[in-house]
């Protein structure tokens, strides 16, 4: 979860940063295009400059979440899981879900299902697609791809890539960080990355994840905690000049 995400329903002062990251996103066949509805800000790579049907697929995922966020408000704010409830729209039951895995508020999730919802919708009109929302991307692919790792002032920050194939339908890539950005995170890791072919969890997780990293000691029973929750690729935590890694992922140089 972002703290723009959280900003754009709850009535705060808005946060911004510049995401200078995107300057390296690029795909040989698709194009580049940004799409911005309030704090809901989202890079797309897709076969075509799609920005219409994007700024209408936010703004229908938006309204179904500030609808719900307006009868429950402790929503926007709670830390600890979310009840099931099978009224809510779509996007908040995927929330709630990915939340209740990752033992955290459900929040936690709304980049990565935004994100998510919006890629899967583009595959009407796009064979390939990537949706990054503030470092939660989700990628539907058919031709390997790697993202690198941005990790803030660590020295391994773009140094390192997951390198992704397309083994399955589609892919989640989802960073938290106690140090870089907006993140809400109880723990100091510079990233905490996780990987699922569920995005919504993925983010959620991520969020756990660096929770759980307070320092470069408790990376490995940080990873440990990762390895027990379903449905994950895998995962990677950076702390300083650290790294520890757990799951099927391949690591590259960038």
């Amino acid at each position: 979860m972002t703290m723009a995400e959280r900003n754009e329903l709850a009535p705060s002062r808005p946060l911004h940063q510049p995401r200078t990251y995107r300057t390296r996103m690029g795909r040989e066949g698709l194009v580049g295009f940004r799409v911005a509805v309030k704090e809901t800000d989202l890079m797309i790579l897709a076969q075509s400059d799609l920005s219409t049907e994007v700024r209408h697929l936010v703004i229908q995922e938006r309204q179904q979440l500030e609808s719900y966020a307006q009868q429950h408000p402790e929503f926007l704010t709670r830390l600890t899981p979310w009840p099931p409830d099978p009224y809510a729209p779509p996007v908040v039951q995927e929330m709630i879900k990915a939340a209740t895995l990752a033992g955290v508020g459900p929040m936690a999730a709304v980049a990565g299902a935004i994100a998510a919802r919006v890629g899967q919708a583009l595959l009407t009109w796009t064979d390939e697609v990537i949706v990054e929302n503030g470092g939660d991307i989700f990628m539907h692919l058919h031709r390997p791809a790697t993202v690198s790792l941005y990790a803030g002032r660590s020295p391994l920050s773009h140094k390192v890539g997951l390198k992704i194939h397309p083994d399955q339908a589609t892919w989640g890539v989802c960073t938290s960080s106690g140090k870089v950005g907006h993140s809400l995170s109880f723990g100091q890791a510079d990233a905490a990355c996780v990987v699922s072919e569920d995005t919504a969890l993925a983010d959620a997780c991520a969020t756990a994840l660096g929770n759980r990293v307070s320092d470069a000691s408790a990376i490995n029973e940080a990873l440990g905690w990762l390895a027990t929750i379903p449905n994950l690729r895998g995962g990677l935590v950076v702390f300083g000049e650290h790294l520890g890694a757990w799951g099927h992922l391949e690591l590259v140089p960038v």
